[in-house]
């Protein structure tokens, strides 16, 4: 009756032999070669996909700081340009002593224009957006100025590329 094992002694052997296989599964250099292998091209794709990540960031981030460099210059040359253009339109047209300030105005405007600058035209009646324009005075809405539109254009905006670097300021109808 010693060949006859009960069904609890077959269990356990079964289950001491799965442990064994697994044991020995698991101490196969082979295996552990290739496990070890597979989760070290897992780290190197990885890693390779955070650094393709970080060039195409930075890469970004130095073509809006190019772009955008000079926002401060330019932001300090508005004044001047302000200056120049009021000046302008209180001089005579016909006095030849003004062509030199003419030219020097028209230098800077250019200048300017080159490394970026636009101005951003508004025509009086055209609808506001509190995105692109800086309200500085409401006043009643007529039949000529419906509610919601530009009455006035008193500063001109400007943009540095696709940025707006001020905006311009008009008065609203409401």
């Amino acid at each position: 009756m010693a060949a006859k094992k009960g069904k609890k002694e077959v269990e356990e052997e079964v289950v001491h032999e799965a442990e064994t296989t697994k044991v020995e599964v698991e101490k196969d250099p082979l295996v552990e070669a290739q496990s070890a292998l597979e989760e070290e091209k897992n780290k190197f794709l990885r890693l390779f996909a955070e650094f393709e990540n970080y060039k195409k960031r930075t890469a970004k981030e130095r073509i809006e700081l190019f772009k955008t460099a000079s926002q401060e210059v330019m932001v300090a040359l508005l004044p001047v340009l302000d200056d120049f253009e009021r000046a302008l339109t209180e001089l005579d047209e016909n006095d030849e002593k003004l062509a030199g300030i003419r030219l020097i105005y028209n230098k800077l405007d250019d200048t300017l224009k080159q490394q970026g600058l636009s101005k951003m035209e508004i025509v009086p009646k055209a609808i506001f957006d509190a995105e692109l324009h800086e309200a500085i005075t409401q006043l009643p809405a007529t039949d000529e100025h419906p509610k919601g539109t530009i009455i006035d254009v008193v500063g001109a905006g400007y943009k540095l590329g696709d940025l707006i670097i001020r905006y311009p300021k008009v008065v609203v109808a409401q």
